[in-house]
This record gives C-alpha cells, sequence and structure tokens, in this order.
C-alpha cells in the first residue's frame, strides 16, 4: 500500500477530454466497488464468526484486486492511500471485448 496524499484530484477533468456524444452519458451514476477476495462457508461457520474472527480469503495478498463497475470486472488494482482514506490505484484496464463479453452473459 503506499501513500498517495500528494496526487492531486480534480473532479470533473476526465469530462473535458471527452467526445460529446459520451458527455451525454457522464451523469449516470454507477457502482464502483473492490473485491480484496471470496470464500464459501457454511452456515453454521457463518453463525460462530465474531469479533476478532479471521476468515481466509482465495486471493494471494500481493495479488491485485479486482475493479467492478455494476457488478463486471473492469480493471485490476492495488490499494493506496489518499488523504487518511483507502483509495485504488488502476493497474490494469481489462480489454473491451472481455467486459462486453461479460454483460452479454448477464442479460
Amino acid at each position: 500500500m503506499s501513500d498517495m496524499s500528494d496526487v492531486p484530484v480534480v473532479p470533473g477533468s476526465a469530462e473535458l477530454s471527452m467526445p460529446a456524444n459520451l458527455r451525454l452519458l457522464s451523469d449516470i451514476p454507477l457502482r464502483l466497488s473492490v473485491e480484496v477476495g471470496s470464500t464459501s462457508l457454511r452456515l453454521a461457520e457463518l453463525m460462530e464468526l465474531n469479533a476478532g474472527s479471521v476468515v481466509e480469503l482465495d486471493r494471494q495478498a500481493n495479488e491485485l484486486l479486482d475493479i467492478m463497475v455494476n457488478g463486471t470486472l473492469v480493471a485490476k488494482g492495488e490499494v493506496v492511500t489518499v488523504n487518511g482514506k483507502f483509495g485504488i490505484r488502476v493497474v490494469d484496464v481489462v480489454a473491451a471485448d472481455a467486459r462486453l463479453s461479460g454483460i452479454e452473459r448477464r442479460q
């Protein structure tokens, strides 16, 4: 994890370089989430969890995290801190054809 507190964040700066036809869509809200990992538990195991319990996930500590938009994988990244808050640095963007095929499967 690195400290990105010196990196300026300019709200709306991406819209300046956006083509006019995409600016129409720029106000649509999307849910961005970052997946650290996952695991499967039996209900009995879940009910035994309490403060201090540790659940082992299926991802190695040095692996990149999944960046999802509305449930579709769009990129891989790593955790950073920005002004004392967690952030995510995009390391790799998933190819557009892979993202679109993921969307088609859900329909």
